[in-house]
């Protein structure tokens, strides 16, 4: 999105918002701060004038549902967007029902679920806004936040990792790591990889890594994998073991062993085996979790478990938001990267781009804005690599310099799944990009000059 700019230290009291040709537009419109509540309070309870405006607002907002726009944002109402999503943030954070209304009015107007990448995003944000206007026990608020099924998720993640590069770069680069780990240990390991992953989701990262091991793989030297992996559901857990054990099934040479344990399962029954090399697969996890003191728990008890190597995989975010209104500029500059590099893989009309961004990624969207109301709310963290870098070396890991192997991995991903634009690698200005960063430790995946996520390895520092 290149009409937004971010700008501003590391600890303003009030982010510095700038728009490209509009700088002193939004700074103006902003009313002065009114005294905010206790943080344990609702927001604010609807009375029968607020009633009124609300479903005013509802109703611009079914009509955007219901309305389809060819083309994409004319000349100079891309600004126009920004500007009054920026504004329509600024009130909602103040309480001011009356503005926060009339800019999410506005927006609705102006945006379109089947518009460009802008109009499209700029909807999402405007939902996740109205709901933290609401209170938990709104009904609308409900409706707002309406969680896709479990269905809908799972179709919505599979089509998201058949067409972008995203998810492929996290699992290829992490399984780079952990075979290459597994096979300078393979003299005193007896041939067995024990992977515990601490959030295995649908288990998509792991037929590649059995697939390669089974290359490794002979019916003299059989190899052994066995997987531990947390998960959200027994169900989701279930569903996921079927599928690993149906597809390892295919190599006679491998033997493939699962164990699913609900997330916050206490891992005091897992030790390091001698005869074994353990690692630890951290993809996409320590960012869901909602407070600092759980990401330190959670990286303490990877440190007994004293593995060969801990792959991570995160985010990666421009600044460590220090508020509301930062977390809210965070996040639509990431989300406008992550829409615009949709359209790359996507046709503007395709129902499956409809699918991922409305029950995956629009989801992520309205979690986000409403991260503080709900505490057990699962929501990402949007921060700079050298933020957890420093968690990492706090809580005695030190990185691990990625093979060319791995950069070479990523760049070959780019070429096979790059559709309309054209590959960059550390320079240029279109398309996705590969980026070398932390003197060869870490690999980030971005979209034009946005990173959007960020593969590193670590090992324990004895």
């Amino acid at each position: 999105m290149s009409v937004l700019e971010i700008q501003g230290g590391e600890d303003d009291e009030f982010l510095s918002l700038r728009l490209t040709s509009a700088t002193d537009s939004c700074s103006q419109k902003i009313k002065h701060k009114r005294k905010r509540r206790e943080a344990d309070l609702v927001r604010w309870d609807l009375n029968e004038s607020s009633e009124g405006k609300i479903f005013c607002l509802l109703e611009m907002r079914e009509q955007m549902f219901n309305q389809k726009k060819d083309g994409g944002v004319e000349d100079g109402k891309g600004l126009h967007l920004i500007h009054s999503l920026l504004i329509s943030a600024s009130s909602v954070d103040e309480n001011d029902i009356e503005s926060a209304v009339d800019n999410l009015c506005d927006l609705y107007q102006n945006v379109c679920l089947s518009g460009d990448s802008l109009q499209r995003v700029a909807a999402y944000f405007a939902d996740g806004l109205v709901a933290r206007l609401l209170t938990r026990k709104s009904p609308f608020y409900d409706m707002i936040m309406k969680t896709p099924t479990p269905e809908e998720e799972f179709l919505a993640f599979t089509e998201f990792y058949k067409v972008s590069p995203f998810y492929q770069f996290a699992h290829f680069t992490a399984n780079q790591s952990i075979i290459e780990t597994f096979e300078k240990e393979e003299p005193n390991n007896s041939r067995v990889l024990h992977v515990i992953d601490f959030d295995i989701s649908y288990g998509f990262q792991w037929p590649s890594l059995i697939q390669s091991l089974s290359e490794i793989a002979t019916a003299n030297k059989r190899v052994s994998l066995k997987i531990t992996g947390f998960g959200r559901s027994m169900e989701e857990l279930q569903e996921t073991e079927t599928r690993l054990v149906s597809f390892a099934k295919s190599f006679r040479s491998l033997n493939f062993e699962f164990q699913g344990l609900l997330r916050g399962s206490m891992l005091g029954s897992l030790r390091r085996k001698k005869s074994e090399t353990v690692v630890v697969n951290l993809v996409l996890h320590l960012n869901t979790l909602n407070n600092v003191s759980k990401i330190s728990e959670t990286l303490k008890c990877v440190n007994l478990i004293n593995p060969s190597i801990v792959v991570m995989v995160e985010h990666e975010g421009s600044r460590t938001p220090q508020n509301f209104l930062s977390r809210f500029m965070e996040s639509l500059h990431y989300f406008a990267a992550m829409f615009d590099s949709l359209d790359d893989c996507l046709p503007v009309d395709s129902a499956n781009r409809l699918s991922i961004e409305k029950n995956h990624l629009g989801k992520e969207i309205k979690s986000v804005m409403n991260y503080d109301k709900d505490h057990v709310n699962i929501s990402p963290r949007y921060e700079r690599m050298e933020t957890w870098k420093g968690r990492m070396e706090s809580h005695g890991f030190s990185g691990a310099k990625l093979s060319s192997r791995s950069l070479i991995q990523a760049k070959l991903l780019l070429k096979i799944r790059s559709h309309c634009s054209p590959i960059q690698f550390d320079g240029g200005n279109g398309g996705f990009r590969i980026f070398e960063k932390a003197d060869g430790k870490a690999i980030s995946l971005g979209w034009q000059d946005r990173c959007l996520i960020t593969a590193s390895a670590w090992h324990c520092v004895q």
